[in-house]
């Protein structure tokens, strides 16, 4: 659906350039939830406003489709821009519009001159995003996540293909959080829309996306599915990420287990492996040992994952990893860190 060519873009700040991302190809697949993840300063928003076009590139080629959106004319542009919902981190609401207007503002503007047409979509829009009875309210009448929902509606109205989504939730708190990213998740199962989501919250990735991209200081130092990057990190601002979506991992990790008999393990388990006993199984079998030092049950979107550190030890522990493996079981081991010396 979306594809990155050989893509940079600088910024010209007094007589120089200043690079905001680095060269990168990257493909976002029709369908998916992808997320970008990165720091306040990483280019995440550069990323995601080149595919509109908001930002244009210093060079290589966007494509949507087959459409390459760099060669296009302004007009043509504005006609493809429908094609491609935003949803906003303020909201950017029209406070002196009602709900229902404001969610209608871009048909207007696509031309749409009928008004029960229109009346008909802001309808359906508000039905789908909970509010049609706040249809008449105005901006100022709403909480933070009511307002979030208006450019959620409002982003679908010209049923686009796509919807980017710009720090859609980092001013809302933990619990409309989650409602939102319910939202959108429905709306991608549902619509079969393509979603493009930045933040600064592995959270919100675990939660919602299919696949993620990690920049750092304007590269793109991993992606991969978000199973994948979530449970075993490769590079150091992705451990960070993970990390503080995990802290009680992250300060496990931290743990000096060299007082701990036998070797460290992390056991990552995913899907129906994530509910069955094998452990217990494979300690019956083989006679091993273990004792657990940390651990998680939880989804990563629809996947169910667990991870447990524990320390096993036996004379078949390489037995019991080897049965582990083959029922497909992720081992890695830990090399302790050392004890702190006062």
């Amino acid at each position: 659906m979306i594809r990155f060519q050989d893509v940079h873009k600088s910024y010209r700040v007094d007589g120089r350039d200043v690079p905001a991302l680095q060269a990168f190809n990257l493909d976002i697949a029709d369908g998916e939830v992808f997320g970008i993840i990165g720091h306040s300063g990483a280019g995440k928003s550069t990323l995601i406003r080149l595919i509109n076009l908001l930002e244009r590139p210093s060079g290589g080629h966007v494509l949507i489709g087959d459409t390459e959106m760099t060669a296009l004319t302004e007009a043509q542009l504005r006609l493809e821009r429908q094609r491609i919902g935003m949803i906003f981190q303020h909201f950017n609401l029209l406070s002196s519009q009602t709900v229902a207007e404001n969610v209608a503002f871009p048909l207007r503007l696509a031309g749409e001159h009928d008004n029960a047409s229109i009346r008909q979509r802001v309808d359906e829009l508000l039905a789908r995003v909970g509010l049609t009875a706040h249809a008449d309210k105005y901006p100022s009448q709403l909480s933070g996540g009511q307002k979030q929902r208006v450019g959620i509606a409002r982003a679908l109205a010209n049923r686009p293909s796509i919807l980017l989504c710009d720090e859609a939730t980092s001013a809302l708190d933990p619990q409309t959080t989650a409602s939102v990213l319910e939202l959108l998740a429905e709306i991608n199962r549902e619509l079969k829309l393509t979603i493009v989501l930045i933040t600064h919250e592995m959270d919100v990735v675990r939660r919602v996306c299919d696949r993620v991209a990690v920049l750092d200081a304007g590269r793109i130092v991993e992606t991969g599915a978000v199973a994948d990057v979530f449970l075993h990190p490769q590079h150091a601002t992705t451990r960070r990420f993970v990390n503080e979506a995990l802290p009680e991992e992250a300060a496990g990790e931290q743990a000096p287990f060299a007082h701990v008999a036998g070797r460290i393990l992390r056991l990552s388990f995913r899907g129906e492996a994530t509910w069955t006993p094998a452990l217990g199984r494979v300690a019956r079998e083989t006679g091993v040992d273990f004792n657990i030092l940390a651990g998680r049950i939880d989804r990563i979107k629809d996947l169910p994952y667990g991870q447990l550190t524990l320390a096993m030890q036996g004379e078949r522990v390489d037995d019991a990893l080897a049965t582990l493996r083959e029922a497909g079981i992720e081992i890695e081991e830990i090399t302790p860190l050392p004890e702190s010396r006062a």
